[in-house]
């Protein structure tokens, strides 16, 4: 018997398998998955080494068992997962494929998301792969009907990207490369429809990645933030997550900035790099706190003009505190940010 692998198998997530009815389970608050999330899957995995990366190469543990986001992907057909696609509940609103470093990934990754977009009403994303990706790839995907693609830069600094992604790993990626195919993700796909990831809590200061996120914001590049959350057995397993008024700081400076309420260079930063004050009055800023919708999960959006890619618990266990919330936050979780926003931690 072949072993399953992509094309005709990809990995899904927990949450996803959940969405789809292909796995039992209920999530903290109801919260439900809007995006159907693809893994390509091969036996022999992932050539690359990130060091906070459940699928890299050194970590402990076959590819198909190995967890990402801190939860099993498990292996299903592609043809199961269509058909599950097709009886899903009407909350889900969006397909995205992740890309591995894996020299079959680009040829197989535009025939799985071509298949999406024509066996499912879906909109179909890909985070895409700048290392092994090439400009006719991003043509390939988008003439197969891909409308949106992501780029993990992940790092906030071109040292940290090398020392965690790089040489400092005996990793493949390199910080010009990405920028590279970055730029030309953009050119194919348009403003705003290329998002970037990016992880706090690495090394990088707020001011580090709120400039970022601006400068991003001014190519015309989205952001999709999530904080550092050490694997199990990984390079960084006894890193710890940044200080969650950091997080919170952090989120809520992309929501101005991306909302045409302020830009990096209103706001005032602390000789540690901290935020101190926003560009906005303080009963300006506290109503924005109050609408909740900073610090939900930002992640492309699907046909209803939402963020599908809501990532359910992705950045933190269920609890009333979260790094990135799947549903609107509620009066207590409010109430706990209002208190925690412009507190001082130390890492």
């Amino acid at each position: 018997m072949s072993e399953q692998q992509s094309p005709e198998y990809a990995k899904i997530s927990n949450a996803t398998a959940i969405s789809l009815g292909l796995m039992q389970g209920r999530m903290y608050r109801e919260a439900v998955n809007r995006c159907v999330n693809l893994l390509v899957h091969y036996p022999e995995g992932c050539s690359a080494n990130c060091a906070y990366c459940g699928l890299a190469k050194n970590r402990p543990g076959s590819y198909r068992e190995k967890s990402f986001i801190h939860v099993a992907w498990p292996v299903f057909p592609m043809d199961e997962i269509i058909g599950a696609i097709n009886q899903a509940p009407s909350y889900v609103k969006r397909a995205c494929i992740s890309m591995i470093t894996n020299g079959k990934c680009n040829r197989h990754t535009i025939d799985m998301s071509t298949r999406l977009n024509h066996e499912t009403a879906l909109p179909v994303s890909v985070l895409i792969n700048p290392t092994i990706v090439e400009n006719a790839d991003l043509m390939a995907m988008k003439e197969g009907g891909v409308d949106k693609i992501g780029v993990a830069i992940d790092l906030a600094t071109q040292e940290l990207f090398e020392k965690y992604r790089g040489k400092g790993v005996s990793g493949p990626h390199r910080w010009e490369r990405y920028w590279e195919v970055l730029n030309k993700g953009l050119k194919v796909f348009g403003k705003g429809n290329v998002g970037v990831h990016l992880m706090v809590g690495m090394g990088e200061t707020e001011k580090q990645m709120v400039s970022l996120v601006d400068r991003l914001w001014g190519m015309g590049i989205v952001n999709h933030l999530f904080s550092f959350l050490a694997e199990n057995a990984s390079r960084l397993t006894d890193r710890p997550q940044p200080p969650w008024s950091t997080y919170l700081r952090v989120q809520l400076a992309r929501y101005l900035i991306e909302n045409k309420l302020s830009k990096s260079q209103d706001m005032a930063f602390d000789t540690e790099g901290r935020i101190t004050e926003f560009g906005l009055t303080r009963d300006r800023l506290q109503e924005v706190i109050d609408w909740g919708s900073a610090f939900t999960t930002s992640g492309c959006l699907g046909s209803d003009g939402r963020v599908a890619c809501n990532r359910p618990f992705g950045n933190c266990l269920p609890d009333v505190k979260q790094w990135n919330y799947p549903y609107p936050p509620n009066l207590e979780e409010i109430g706990l940010i209002r208190q925690n926003i412009f507190r001082i931690e130390e890492k």
